[in-house]
């Protein structure tokens, strides 16, 4: 076993205390960083514990429940992270209840979901919470028995003596337990030991889900509760002028109708309060389709904004300026705008050897430019918030994935006390990054301050497209230069975006190659943009996999054994100090890729593209199956190998993978949104394309690499290998290049 030994105060990192009517509840710290607390005993929820993130219940009828302090949109962690408490306690995995934790920063110090974190950052700190509760509960049944505490075993959720054929349950011996000392030291187990961490498990809430009763915010209902959804400029570079609400105010269940500005002037704004318009007409009546229908009523007036500068407090704690120009911007000009930057130098981002002189001496330059638009998240579930805030607190239901970033928001904004805040944290239905931004709570919390009840918020889908957040729209491209041997002696890449980049200039192939430049630009805007799963990689992925296929066909190699053979030479000879990447685990992803997908056969009908990435601490590499009919794409089958370290949930998992290749390819071959005059053009699915049931991989295949790493994340890294191996897959199956996505229109041109 794996001795766990603490280099902080155990009490810092659990509290333990007697429940009423007996139990005990273990709380354990997120990144075991805690400040000590006084022991709290005689209550059901210990309401002085600071800075814990979630704890264990073991209750006197052998119930283990987990509060999971992450927001849960999808990725599986409220199955997963219980799975690791489970398996050190050693109790029956039917026997551990789940339910989401409430926003509570003393408790929880880190509710966040996102990044590819959650597994990784519960590691070590889940497991040792379940190891520590399941040795103070043997350590419980020492002193009852008297006997010695290495003579005890714990299994399902019991502690037995088999000198004395004695045995008792976690329940009967939790109050007990409770009462002792934390012990300083504690075994985990060793991977090969595992039980339930490994194995596929359904998720918890999955029959909720199905059956309609999970809790969204979209579903909550509350006595008295209003509805509320606000009109916001038709365009980015306009704000509100003035408007006439007299129409609206008389319709049937309307009570009011108002302007809110979410900021307040001078607002320092923090890494996650971004928000796309600041002053907002509201419109607040008793139902949903009554206040639609007054919407259209209410006769706005805008105007121009005028060029501005804002302080950001970056999430690194840095202060940085941004610049926010007037104007109207259009798809047309942004394009014109990123071509003409693609021909001036950039910032120098990373620079090896010399290769100004190579591209000179080079016998052929091969040179490729890729586009990606902007795109909007379209989560299941468009934005909604509830919120009643009174004298004696602020009460909201908010799906947002790092409600810990929109406190001080709500503090500044709302005018309320830190210790009046009180927020249920709802199952989100979708995010992908655009529920990290908390701006409608906000909002919602303006809206019960000035109508004195409670309301929620609801965005209508063309509201929540038309709003922001997007993610950006990027401009790369790469030149490789050969020699009369036919061999690449210099890689060059220039990129940016609006309004800002995507070249990461110490990844793959970065090292590679002996003479290296990478640089960058970015071009200010209005419109508002924000995370979108795995950012910045789900474009740079696409244009450095697409034109390294294109490379190694110019030099006449097999493209994954082309990559191959510049990941040794980055291993063997490495260029640079800066390298991001394991080579040994990229070369893993690759190697089972080919073998899984029997690299190589031929088939006339299905073409095949190999892309692979890493990015959020994992591997992914993904061989796309296409077909061609009618002039349109099938894919057929796509064959994906992942080295995200130790799998806890294969099931979870597999889905999570599967999610992710779906909407790669659907945001591939048709996502985007273009811009009129600063006006999105599409404004509902209707018109903003994504991915359709018959059009999903008729097959999906998935390895994972089998290793003792420790976990470390696997939400993102799947996603940006998709477009890369798809483009690759159509070029073989069509004789053509795709440079520009959404692929679908060069597709629709052949």
């Amino acid at each position: 076993m794996e001795k766990i030994q603490d280099n902080y105060s155990r009490r810092s990192f659990l509290k333990v205390s007697s429940l009423t009517g007996g139990g005990m509840m273990i709380g354990f710290s997120w990144l075991a960083n805690l400040i000590p607390n006084e022991a709290l005993a005689g209550s059901n929820v210990p309401k002085e514990w600071i800075e814990l993130n979630g704890f264990i219940k073991i209750t006197p009828d052998n119930l283990v429940k987990l509060y999971c302090p992450n927001p849960e949109f999808g990725t599986n962690v409220m199955t997963s992270l219980p799975m690791m408490i489970a398996e050190e306690l050693e109790v029956e995995w039917k026997k551990v209840i789940v339910e989401q934790g409430d926003f509570d920063t003393p408790r929880f110090k880190s509710q966040f979901t996102g990044g590819s974190q959650g597994m990784r950052m519960a590691w070590v700190p889940l497991r040792t919470a379940g190891a520590t509760a399941r040795e103070m509960l043997k350590q419980a049944a020492s002193n009852e028995w008297d006997v010695p505490i290495s003579e005890l075993t714990a299994s399902n959720g019991i502690v037995a003596h088999k000198g004395s054929n004695k045995s008792a349950t976690y329940g009967s011996l939790a109050t007990a337990a409770s009462k002792l000392p934390k012990p300083e030291k504690v075994n985990l187990k060793k991977i090969g030991e595992f039980s339930l961490i490994g194995t596929p498990q359904k998720n918890v809430v999955g029959k909720n889900i199905v059956s309609g009763n999970s809790l969204f915010t979209m579903d909550f209902k509350y006595e008295g509760m209003l509805i509320a959804m606000a009109i916001h400029p038709p365009a980015f570079g306009m704000k509100l002028k003035s408007f006439d609400a007299a129409d609206a105010i008389k319709m049937p269940g309307i009570k009011d109708v108002f302007e809110i500005q979410v900021y307040k002037d001078g607002y320092e704004r923090a890494s996650f309060d971004t928000r796309a318009f600041n002053n907002l007409v509201v419109v607040v009546g008793n139902s949903t389709w009554e206040v639609m229908n007054a919407k259209k009523k209410v006769n706005v007036q805008w105007e121009p904004i005028q060029t501005k500068k804002e302080t950001i407090l970056s999430w690194g704690g840095r202060k940085q300026e941004e610049i926010i120009p007037g104007g109207l911007e259009s798809t047309d000009n942004h394009l014109k705008q990123m071509l003409e930057m693609q021909k001036k130098q950039g910032k120098v981002l990373r620079k090896d050897g010399d290769p100004e002189a190579a591209f000179v001496k080079a016998k052929k330059i091969i040179e490729r430019t890729y586009s990606a638009p902007f795109l909007a998240h379209n989560p299941m579930e468009p934005i909604s918030c509830f919120a009643h805030i009174t004298e004696e607190k602020a009460f909201f239901v908010a799906p947002i994935q790092i409600p810990e970033m929109i406190k001080q928001n709500i503090i500044k904004n709302l005018d309320i006390p830190a210790d009046k805040l009180e927020m249920k944290l709802a199952r989100m239905g979708g995010g992908f990054g655009r529920r990290a931004y908390g701006h409608y709570i906000i909002e919602a919390g303006h809206i019960s301050k000035k109508m004195n009840a409670p309301i929620k918020l609801i965005y209508s889908r063309e509201d929540d497209i038309t709003n922001g957040v997007y993610r950006p729209t990027y401009m790369v491209t790469y030149k490789a230069a050969i020699d009369e041997n036919n061999n690449v002696t210099a890689l060059q890449i220039r990129g940016g975006g609006i309004p800002e980049g995507a070249v990461h200039e110490n990844r793959f192939p970065a090292g590679a190659f002996e003479n290296y430049i990478a640089e960058g630009w970015s071009i200010p805007s209005n419109i508002t943009i924000g995370a979108f799963r795995a950012p910045g990689s789900n474009f740079i992925a696409s244009a450095e996999q697409s034109f390294l296929d294109e490379l190694a066909e110019s030099i006449g190699k097999d493209p994954i054994d082309y990559r191959i053979e510049l990941l040794k030479k980055a291993k063997s000879n490495p260029v640079g100090k800066n390298n991001e990447y394991d080579v040994d685990r990229y070369i893993g992803v690759l190697e089972l890729v080919k073998l899984k997908s029997n690299w190589g056969k031929n088939d006339k009908n299905v073409k095949r593209g190999i892309a692979a990435y890493f990015c959020h601490n994992s591997y992914a590499a993904h061989v796309v199956e296409v077909s061609m009919k009618n002039r349109q794409p099938v894919v057929e089958n796509v064959v994906s190998a992942l080295d995200c370290g130790f799998v806890v949930n294969p099931e979870g998992a597999k889905n999570m993978v599967e999610g992710a290749i779906v909407d790669g390819i659907g945001n591939a071959l048709y996502g985007g949104l273009r811009f009129d005059n600063g006006s999105p053009f599409q404004k509902n699915l209707n018109q903003y394309r994504i991915i359709r049931h018959n059009e999903a991989p008729k097959k999906i295949d998935i390895h994972f690499v089998q290793n003792n790493i420790d976990p470390t994340g696997l939400g993102e890294p799947p996603f940006p290998p998709v477009f890369g191996a798809l483009a690759n897959a159509l070029y073989k199956a069509t004789g053509k290049r795709f440079y520009n996505q959404p692929f679908i229109n060069d597709l629709n041109k052949i």
